[in-house]
């Protein structure tokens, strides 16, 4: 049997590790470390090592991987194959060279668009209309490598980041399952990446979340599902931050007021004025406050018709 190496630590990579246990004989698996999380900053484990655990599998945590231990570790697992989705890290070359057959990645984009860290949340953004899986032998760039195969799903109009990256999951492990066997049986061929077509997905920050209301309609709900569930989609109001959790587009081509301008609220939504057409607001939250429904901030009178909402606090 094929002896692989799992390397991966959000929830997205834990269908992934799963048909790898089932169709291969994992070796060991490679997760960050745990971090503070929650609002008491207690350690927690990472997804991908809670499932590898429980799957009764040897798991490792390294700080580093440019060390010479880590390397020699790997090497120690006489693996055929490291298989990587969503680990997080840069790998070097000590370590892509430890299996026999390499590192092979599943990224979650159609590369060589949105190479980098956050493929799935500027899909959205940008306004894309299909992603999916790359399946790919890894070298020492950033999502260089040539690929194998992809994998396309389509993505839904109000589908949110958090919504596509557990569908991603799912067809992650349909690409270990089917495509990785016949890439590592000679069956697929390497293609290279086409340099020219190539975009960056970098690492989100906080201020990506800022809604930009003189963009259209579409962009603005764009940015808002695509920043959902992290960072979480902003804007201002009496200068406070305002979250936006759900919007819908109103309308996309017509001018209807100034930008940020709540212009009605009716069937439960606002109708916001964009740079060009409305969105709906479905839900939001203002700071300190709990999430709410938009009737339920224009009954307790935190939004109205008028009231104005600004990219930039004031």
């Amino acid at each position: 049997m094929t002896r692989a190496v799992f390397f991966g630590t959000p929830e997205i990579a834990v269908p992934a590790l799963e048909a790898l246990a089932a169709t291969m004989e994992v070796v060991g698996v490679v997760c960050q470390p745990d971090r503070p999380a929650g609002r008491g900053l207690e350690l927690r484990a990472p997804a991908v090592k809670a499932r590898a655990l429980a799957l009764g599998l040897k798991v490792t945590q390294p700080e580093k991987v440019r060390t010479d231990e880590f390397a020699a570790w790997l090497r120690e697992r006489a693996a055929d194959v490291a298989v990587v989705m969503a680990y997080g890290r840069i790998l070097p070359e000590q370590v892509l060279s430890a299996p026999r057959r390499g590192c092979i990645n599943l990224h979650a984009s159609l590369l060589p668009k949105h190479r980098g860290a956050a493929p799935i949340t500027w899909a959205i953004v940008r306004g894309d209309r299909e992603t999916g899986i790359a399946l790919m032998q890894m070298d020492e760039g950033c999502d260089t490598g040539p690929v194998y195969t992809t994998r396309a799903i389509s993505i839904g109009a109000d589908e949110t980041a958090g919504e596509l990256a557990a569908r991603l999951a799912l067809l992650g492990a349909v690409v270990v399952r089917e495509d990785l066997p016949r890439a590592l049986a000679g069956e697929l061929r390497l293609v290279p990446q086409d340099e020219a077509a190539a975009t960056k997905a970098p690492l989100l920050e906080k201020a990506d979340g800022t809604v930009r209301w003189e963009e259209d309609a579409l962009r603005v709900h764009d940015r808002v599902r695509g920043m959902t569930p992290w960072p979480g989609a902003h804007t201002t109001l009496r200068g406070k931050r305002f979250k936006l959790l759900a919007t819908r587009v109103a309308s996309a081509d017509v001018h209807e007021g100034e930008p940020g301008t709540v212009l009605a609220i009716e069937d439960r939504a606002a109708r916001i004025a964009c740079g060009r057409g409305a969105v709906w607001l479905l839900r939001g939250q203002a700071e300190g406050k709990r999430a709410l429904d938009a009737h339920e901030l224009a009954s307790g009178r935190a939004i109205a018709v008028g009231t104005r909402f600004a990219d930039e606090p004031a």
